[in-house]
């Protein structure tokens, strides 16, 4: 078999075969197929699609790329949470910790940025000394022994996806539905939990911009989650603003830290109680989802989650400290405010266009060799809804480059948009998908 063929049949829009799909994946992790090649074929299916027996068959093939964990040692259900990404989406930071404190294991493996999305990996990372390259053996102890662990994607597992995931970034390659439905769902099958709860974003700043292409999506992984024997439930959430109010590295840390403490943006509250009623509910904990919420909150307001936060973070090499008091952490050189040139009610505020600003000061990658800056990004102080006079501070820019710092406050000044009228806030849980 050979590349070239498979390459020019997928160009032509020809249906690859099951093991076409095995060659390419296999001989692509092995180092035989050059990044080119592959680009070349990425960006082919990018535009002429899979089907859903092709995308079935990568799935697999990534899943099989390397070992595939077992996690049955925690019990009959093993859950996993995922998103499919977003801006500000520092979910797993807050959610994982309440999970763990209330006696489900976490064994979970994390991405770095990809596009305009940040990395759960990349931030927990800004923590000094916290470890996301530990060994497998080490992350399973850490599980037993604590009852969390959070490392990135290793290379033993989906090495396949590993590659592709990035490669599928600097090539604008992102946003297609098989692409995006066999990178998570063969991570999730590799990584060994028996039971998914998926994060399906939807909006400007998410992958799938409409609720339709979401519910796509979704049914789509529900049912190669079926397939593998994972049961799996999508929910579904507007990222069409920002999620909470910090975008960046050590700044959504800060964030994540603060709601543990109780102080958290009600749209990642809601997001972190309807994701986690879920997880619950697929541990067997209880079936009644408002039972669950209950039991997120008093986690909460206990400080049982806040406790565990530190658990994962000193287990793994991580200062606490920094944890204990947030002042501690670095601050970019410049923190520019970006005040309202008039008065009215936020109408919209693109998310995308949030990540992409934060991602020119040094919060994302371009290339996948890109150094993220940790204490770059934006601190939004309004948001959708709210009512502002003129010369009201919406948000600061925090950048280490000042030229780049007062092109991000021009870029986001322009970026709100305000209006007269009265605005609704926007809905923030869409819809479950079964």
């Amino acid at each position: 078999m050979n590349i070239l063929d498979v390459i020019a049949k997928k160009r032509d829009n020809q249906k690859l075969t099951k093991e076409e799909i095995e060659f390419f994946v296999n001989e692509y992790t092995k180092g035989n197929i050059t990044d080119y090649q592959a680009a070349a074929l990425v960006m082919a299916i990018y535009i002429n699609g899979m089907d859903d027996e092709e995308t079935v068959a990568l799935t697999i093939a990534m899943a099989n790329s390397g070992e595939m964990l077992d996690l049955s040692m925690f019990g009959k259900n093993v859950v996993d949470k995922h998103s499919t990404g977003g801006v500000g989406d520092k979910i797993s930071l807050i959610l994982l910790p309440i999970i763990a404190s209330l006696d489900v294991p976490v064994a979970k493996m994390s991405g770095r940025g990809l596009g305009f999305t940040g990395g759960t990996i990349d931030k927990i990372e800004s923590i000094p000394g916290y470890n996301a390259s530990i060994d497998v053996d080490e992350f399973i102890e850490n599980v037993k022994k604590t009852g969390i662990s959070l490392i990135g994607q290793t290379m033993n597992l989906a090495p396949a996806d590993k590659k592709l995931y990035a490669l599928r970034d600097t090539i604008s390659c992102v946003a297609n539905i098989s692409l995006i439905a066999s990178s998570i769902m063969s991570k999730k099958i590799a990584a060994g939990a028996n039971k998914i709860v998926l994060d399906v974003t939807c909006g400007s700043g998410a992958f799938m911009k409409t609720e339709k292409e979401a519910v796509i999506l979704s049914k789509k992984m529900i049912e190669l989650g079926r397939l593998a024997n994972r049961e799996t439930v999508c929910v579904i959430t507007n990222m069409d603003e920002p999620l909470g109010y910090a975008v960046g590295n050590n700044l959504e840390v800060i964030e994540a830290i603060e709601s543990l403490n109780g102080n958290m943006p009600k749209d990642v509250e809601e997001v972190i109680l309807e994701l986690g009623a879920y997880m619950l509910k697929l541990a067997g904990i209880s079936d009644n989802i408002e039972k669950n919420k209950e039991m997120i909150i008093e986690s909460i307001q206990s400080k049982k989650a806040f406790n565990k936060f530190k658990q994962l973070v000193q287990n793994q090499g991580g200062d606490i400290s920094y944890v204990d008091d947030i002042s501690k952490f670095e601050k970019a050189k410049y923190i520019i405010p970006v005040t309202a040139n008039k008065a009215g009610y936020i109408k919209s505020l693109n998310a995308e266009k949030v990540g992409r600003i934060s991602g020119d000061l040094g919060a994302g990658r371009i290339k996948k060799e890109d150094k993220i800056d940790e204490t770059v990004g934006i601190v939004l102080v309004k948001k959708v809804s709210d009512k502002v006079e003129k010369n009201d501070i919406l948000a600061y820019i925090h950048a280490n480059d000042e030229e780049k710092g007062k092109q991000a406050q021009i870029e986001l000044l322009n970026n709100y948009e305000i209006v007269e009228q009265k605005v609704e806030p926007q809905k923030t849980i869409i819809e479950i998908v079964k």
